[in-house]
């Protein structure tokens, strides 16, 4: 997926939200409830297309004048790091398989950047704030445990056999299936340790989503409008 056109949707979003009171609707709320989802994936689901597919299925329903709904996912580091006035640079020091804590902390001690945990919390910020908005589709980065108290807001997990995700991962980045293989579970085991460092979670806990789907089933098409119809 192209980065470019998320980008100006998340530029227009932000301005959107930046109008004066009295300028626009309430920025969350396309029939006076505010909504907005959360996902989190296995590796090789596919998320970002179902994710853009389910963006544009929920923008046709959003009446004109409202922010559009909008993705974050690798450009939340760039918002994070805006809103907290930080230097964009430090995006690479907030992965979301955790950094070793023994480099984090040797960098920490000679300032070479915040801590680890102090930009996860910091990410978290921004989480919450954007989902408090609302018309947002925030991707991983333990944004179901963060928003668990919001009431309006859909925690969905996407799930898949190991073999179709492999199969993903070797047709979207003409990978072999022993490197798509090593990758996704490099990538697994990543984002597992992410939420069980940060926020004592085990990823995959079936009671931290509202909805559990698996992408072996449905196409992406399909898989964005059963969740539009969940939310």
């Amino acid at each position: 997926m192209n980065p470019s056109p998320n980008l100006d949707r998340c530029l227009t979003f932000i301005n959107c939200q930046a109008q004066p009171a009295g300028g626009l609707p309430d920025a969350s709320k396309s029939d006076g409830i505010r909504r907005a989802v959360t996902l989190s994936r296995q590796t090789g689901c596919g998320a970002l297309g179902i994710a853009e597919l389910l963006r544009e299925q929920l923008q046709a329903r959003t009446p004109a004048g409202t922010p559009p709904w909008t993705i974050f996912d690798q450009n939340l580091l760039t918002q994070m790091l805006s809103d907290h006035h930080l230097p964009q640079r430090l995006a690479k020091f907030v992965p979301e398989n955790h950094v070793s804590w023994i480099t984090d902390t040797m960098e920490e001690l000679f300032g070479l950047h915040p801590s680890a945990e102090v930009l996860v919390r910091k990410t978290a910020e921004t989480i919450l704030h954007l989902a408090q908005l609302g018309n947002v589709i925030i991707v991983g980065r333990g944004g179901n445990i963060i928003t668990a108290s919001l009431p309006h807001v859909l925690h969905v997990r996407l799930v898949g056999s190991v073999e179709r995700r492999v199969e993903r991962l070797c047709e979207e980045f003409k990978q072999t299936r022993e490197s798509a293989l090593a990758f996704l579970r490099k990538e697994e085991e990543g984002r597992r340790r992410y939420l069980k460092t940060y926020y004592h979670a085990d990823i995959e806990n079936p009671l931290l989503y509202h909805v559990t789907l698996n992408t072996d089933n449905f196409t992406p098409s399909g898989a964005a409008k059963l969740i539009a119809t969940a939310l």
